[in-house]
């Protein structure tokens, strides 16, 4: 495995439970800045694999990314479960729920 895929599985299961990230964000801690896509496609394929809580990693606005409509409504109520609020429109308060780690 590559150490920019491993880092960012790091990164995903260090989200605690009721907060979230940014695909950049993962990125960027990762040491890709511009390597959103590839976390992207980190979670599609090794989500399962690694058990990530994939649900924690939104897009840049907050929003609910996933196209697919039966995964779109278990994030949500992933996120729900956890005490995260996401508006009719699928978008979370990256004020209040982002998780920022310490470097």
């Amino acid at each position: 495995m590559q150490p920019f895929s491993q880092r960012v599985i790091e990164i995903i299961k260090s989200i605690p439970e009721g907060h979230v990230m940014t695909y950049g964000q993962v990125a960027r801690l990762a040491g890709s800045p511009r390597g959103a896509r590839q976390v992207v496609r980190i979670l599609h394929s090794l989500s399962r694999i690694h058990k990530l809580p994939w649900h924690r990693v939104v897009n840049a606005k907050g929003e609910i990314a996933i196209q697919d409509d039966e995964s779109r409504m278990m994030q949500e109520l992933y996120l729900q479960g956890e005490g995260v609020s996401v508006n009719h429109r699928g978008v979370i308060d990256l004020d209040k729920y982002r998780y920022v780690p310490e470097e």
